[in-house]
């Protein structure tokens, strides 16, 4: 049984371009991606650091994450 990954991407299109090519490195070792962020393995959020909405939106997705698995297994959060 493959792991699961869930990829959060803000930011521009190149954002949207590193996330497709994590989501391709890691189906080699053994992750499959997911669209449902409430049961994975590991939780990548990939944002841009020069645009501050989008490091905003980090801060948000973190307490985010940390309700959906208060009572849950933590996963991977890189």
């Amino acid at each position: 049984m493959n792991k699961k990954i869930f990829i959060k991407t803000f930011g521009c299109q190149m954002n949207e371009y590193d996330s497709n090519r994590i989501a391709d490195i890691v189906k080699n070792i053994g992750y499959e991606k997911s669209s449902n962020q409430s049961n994975v393995d590991c939780y990548v959020i990939n944002t841009c650091h020069i645009r501050d909405k989008a490091k905003e939106k980090v801060f948000h997705e973190v307490g985010r994450v940390k309700k959906i698995y208060s009572n849950k297994k933590k996963p991977i959060m890189v």
